[in-house]
């Protein structure tokens, strides 16, 4: 889709590009996690192959790697979220806003939650989101305070895109039945829309057991 590009905004963005850097940011994750939980396996087992003491402190590794197999295999779910954003990508154009301000995060096991209010300078009205990073990582991105592109519609739901790094975060309302009468008033063309893109209230259930809510 097309993006929506006022006066002032930073230069728009390659949404494929964006896709294959949260693609690969993942991986990164991925690979790193699983490479540490090899070294906390394969350390204590060459240890007590070499003759080590077989003591309790040798199975404390294991233990470890086995958590964070565990909180590994959650972030796979990542995988998903990217797939989500694609498809929001396909439906709606980007459109700059130049306000993101975060109001809160939390951590869960699937990556740390954040509540955002996303707005344009001298409107009102924005509705507080959730947001989870689409490649798995915890930390919020840097840049946002400039403001970020997005995609979607925030009474359903969208993607949100930072200028810059092109870290790329799932929304939905924070209050989904707050939001009710908005999306009641929006015509069957915008249902359909977002029908489409995987962001109705049909399919809200899915997004929230990602964020293990």
């Amino acid at each position: 889709m097309s993006e929506s590009r006022p006066s002032g905004a930073p230069d728009t963005v390659d949404v494929e590009q964006v896709m294959k850097d949260n693609y690969l940011a993942l991986a990164k994750l991925l690979a790193s996690r699983l490479t540490v939980v090899a070294v906390l396996v394969v350390v204590p087992i060459a240890l007590n192959a070499a003759g080590a003491s077989t003591s309790f402190f040798l199975t404390l590794p294991l233990v470890a790697a086995m958590f964070v197999f565990i909180l590994t295999a959650y972030r796979l779910w990542a995988g998903v979220r990217l797939d989500q954003c694609r498809k929001v990508l396909s439906h709606y154009p980007l459109e700059f806003h130049t306000r993101v301000v975060k109001k809160s995060s939390h951590w869960t096991e699937y990556g740390n939650v954040f509540e955002v209010k996303i707005s344009t300078r001298g409107e009102h009205g924005a509705p507080l989101m959730k947001a989870i990073n689409a490649a798995g990582r915890r930390r919020w991105p840097e840049g946002t305070e400039n403001g970020a592109w997005v995609a979607g519609d925030l009474a359903f739901g969208g993607v949100m895109i930072v200028p810059g790094s092109n870290a790329m975060l799932f929304l939905n309302p924070a209050d989904w039945d707050k939001l009710a009468p908005r999306r009641e008033q929006a015509g069957a063309e915008r249902v359909a829309r977002a029908e489409q893109a995987g962001i109705s209230k049909q399919n809200w259930r899915k997004p929230v057991l990602l964020w293990g809510g």
